[in-house]
């Protein structure tokens, strides 16, 4: 009886091994960026309001993006899913750009048992690896709950430093702070004296606040982007102008997803390849300096 006993344990031990190795699951995700205002900047007052709100409606819409993330217990894929672009629309290689400078990447790879991520970036036509260490945020838990897709969800918040190269970071100056001598400055520069730069009407911020909902009833350690480290998946993140939401979930699918890491581009850290990126923007802006301004980048032809 004893034998019987010892074996059943043994059985039902491997089943719930061989179940956990199997745990698989994928969520599909929203992200969208508010988009900043045209009107008012300083530089534009030459541009019509339908020039205005064309622009705004086309950084809309390439600030709306749809991602998937596949999961097991240890490591998950996360990725933007590809689009059929309309007949005769243009902008491909313009969203390949917008990509670069956003945050946008191929294959985002978490390892939460090494705490490390693997990701490719395309920049300027070249292609990089990113290979660092998953970045650790001190969560603060808190007992706040709301329902996502029947799932309960948990409050979580932390505060991050903010990337200098993601332009969602990126947001207008606010005038009505600026003391009396500036604002003679951008008089000066908006009435031909001195030509102002598009970016001159944005400022990043040093540090950005990070609310998380996180589900206990998917217990794994991921999220979307480089996020992590909470007792459950992660289902929203609002990271300043950025949310992310998600708006599907399957757990263990018949067919299995690959989830490993990318291996093409150029093999360098995320200081490395940030640094490739902001030398890149002073060039853009030296070129730019002494221009006519505005939003060209946005606007295309």
């Amino acid at each position: 009886m004893k034998n019987i006993s010892y074996y059943l344990f043994l059985m039902l031990a491997f089943t719930q091994l061989h179940a956990q190795k199997d745990f698989q699951g994928m969520a599909v995700y929203e992200s969208k960026t508010q988009a900043p205002k045209i009107e008012g900047m300083r530089g534009n007052r030459d541009m019509t309001p339908e020039m205005q709100k064309n622009i705004e409606e086309r950084m809309k819409k390439m600030l709306e993006k749809t991602f998937i993330l596949s999961f097991d217990k240890s490591a998950s894929v996360y990725k933007e899913e590809e689009k059929l672009e309309a007949p005769g629309q243009q902008g491909g290689g313009m969203r390949v750009m917008m990509n670069s400078f956003m945050g946008g990447g191929g294959i985002f790879y978490k390892d939460v048992k090494t705490k490390s991520y693997t990701v490719d970036k395309e920049f300027m036509g070249k292609e990089f690896l990113v290979i660092d260490s998953l970045p650790k945020l001190n969560w603060k838990l808190e007992p706040e709950t709301k329902q996502i897709g029947g799932y309960t969800c948990y409050r979580a918040t932390a505060v991050k430093e903010a990337s200098k190269t993601d332009f969602r970071n990126f947001r207008p100056k606010n005038n009505d702070e600026k003391k009396p001598e500036d604002k003679k400055d951008d008089v000066k520069k908006t009435s031909g004296e001195t030509k102002t730069n598009f970016e001159d009407n944005f400022e990043m911020p040093k540090e950005i606040i990070v609310t998380a909902w996180y589900s206990p009833e998917i217990p794994v350690n991921q999220g979307p982007e480089n996020y992590w480290g909470l007792p459950g998946l992660i289902l929203e993140v609002n990271d300043g102008r950025t949310t992310i939401l998600c708006s599907k979930i399957v757990l263990n699918a018949k067919d299995k997803v690959t989830i490993k890491a990318s291996t093409k581009g150029k093999v360098v850290s995320q200081k490395e390849y940030d640094e490739t990126v902001i030398k890149k923007m002073e060039e853009f802006r030296e070129m730019n300096r002494g221009r006519s301004s505005g939003p060209a980048i946005m606007g295309g032809r």
